[in-house]
């Protein structure tokens, strides 16, 4: 072999030599920067961590705190009382229609359908015992649900009663 053709080769070798370092380096390097970055999390699981930590309490602020949830809650109920639903009407149609047929029309939250057999029971209990259970809100015994004035807290007493008897008067 010619002299120059060793020194390329040396030269070669070389360059060879130094790129399988820096290879090695970098996979060296990358394997590290890998085991450092810490692994992206599921949503999902972030969401159900999130729920496992929640604090179960509150934070009672003394007589500050309390008065000024007191304030609020008396805030809410003034402005409720001050929309009177549907117009103020009494026709107990109209507010089934509009609010009690979502459940007592198909057994939604297991609601008395408008039949003999689903209300013939309640009714049985007597009107006084309907018109308290559908104003204070009501859980059977079958964990049915009956939200206070069912769901909309601007029905007034007289639009409950209302809507009472004319569920009572249309049992089918």
């Amino acid at each position: 072999m010619r002299n120059y053709d060793l020194e390329f080769l040396k030269h070669f070798s070389m360059v060879i030599g130094f790129l399988a370092l820096v290879t090695l380096g970098l996979i060296v390097g990358a394997y590290f920067l890998h085991g450092s970055v810490p692994p992206e999390v599921d949503p999902r699981a972030a969401q159900r961590t999130e729920a496992r930590i929640a604090p179960t309490g509150a934070v009672y602020a003394g007589a500050t705190g309390a008065a000024a949830q007191a304030a609020a809650q008396a805030a809410a109920l003034a402005a409720a009382a001050s929309q009177v639903a549907y117009g103020g009407t009494t026709d107990g149609s109209v507010i089934y229609q509009n609010l009690c047929g979502a459940c007592h029309t198909n057994g939604v939250g297991m609601a008395p359908m408008l039949t003999v057999a689903g209300m013939g029971a309640r009714a049985a209990k007597g009107k006084e015992t309907l018109y308290k259970h559908a104003i204070e809100g009501f859980t059977g015994p079958d964990g049915g649900i009956m939200p206070p004035k069912g769901g909309n807290p601007a029905l007034t007493d007289e639009q409950i009663h209302a809507t009472v008897d004319w569920m009572l008067d249309n049992v089918k």
